[in-house]
């Protein structure tokens, strides 16, 4: 039996709600959330295979918690017209009164499972102890700068066909050459499918050629793309990574300087 707690804390670590107990809870927390408010979540078995819901408009997010406590800012921006920290969310997410919130163990056939290991819905830029975890050297500033911030490519969303707002959320590279995100996943996996999910919103954007995808275990592979609104799909085989990272990308020969990547998807299991 894992022993794990859910809580809420305000911006001065004030305790607003909590709830504990053993392998699965859920925490149902009746109040408007403040900015400055977080979740933490506790778990006595690290590092482990955990289940956590943030928000009852979220999907779960299967993570690998390395550290027993975890702390997850609430995006919140009150009064911006862009609702600004929530804008790559679900315009649900987070709003209203009665917010439903949960973590448990994963099963041991949940992580024997073949799945997407890049997925984590409930990354953040500042993350720690909690993976799959996403990064990079550079991203896109400005008044709605996190609907192109890099968590994005790893969320689960799909949709490539506009740049604004929810749900066309992606990671922009402000136009920087040398762009380049890594995907942390915090424990040995084995990889056969890479799949990366361009934005496809011509003429607004535009489309990389070639990018290079970088292994923990010292291998690299060159990878052709072109234009299209499709996933560019890799069969590559990789055993015991843990971590890769894309860059080197090269922008075709267009009008447009705004390519960017709606997701990335690295099919496989976790290495036994």
């Amino acid at each position: 039996m894992a022993k794990v707690s859910i809580a809420v804390h305000g911006p001065q670590d004030e305790e607003k709600g909590q709830v504990w107990g053993e392998d699965e809870i859920h925490l149902v927390y009746r109040q408007k959330y403040q900015k400055g408010d977080k979740l933490i979540f506790t778990a006595d078995q690290v590092p482990g295979f955990y289940i956590i819901r943030t928000d009852g408009a979220m999907d779960e997010a299967y993570v690998y918690l390395t550290q027993g406590q975890l702390e997850y800012p609430i995006p919140f921006e009150e009064g911006n017209p862009f609702n600004i920290d929530r804008i790559s969310y679900h315009p649900g997410c987070f709003m209203g009164e009665h917010h439903y919130i949960t973590i448990r163990r994963a099963r041991t056939e949940e992580n024997r499972n073949y799945r997407n290991l890049a997925k984590n819905v409930m990354d953040w830029k500042g993350a720690r102890g909690c993976y799959p975890h996403v990064r990079a050297n550079a991203e896109t500033a400005g008044p709605v700068a996190p609907l192109f911030a890099v968590r994005n490519v790893i969320d689960g969303v799909l949709a490539n066909g506009s740049h604004y707002p929810w749900p066309y959320q992606s990671w922009g590279i402000d136009q920087r050459e040398d762009a380049e995100l890594t995907v942390e996943f915090g424990r040995p996996v084995d990889m056969d499918e890479l799949r990366l999910t361009t934005r496809a919103d011509f003429p607004h954007d535009s489309w990389w050629v070639q990018g290079t995808v970088s292994f923990s275990d010292g291998t690299q592979e060159v990878l052709n793309m072109d234009k299209s609104a499709k996933p560019h799909v890799f069969c590559l085989l990789r055993k015991g990574i843990t971590w890769l990272r894309l860059g080197e990308l090269k922008k075709a020969e267009d009008p447009s300087p705004f390519p960017a990547l709606t997701q990335i998807e690295v099919f496989g299991r976790n290495s036994e």
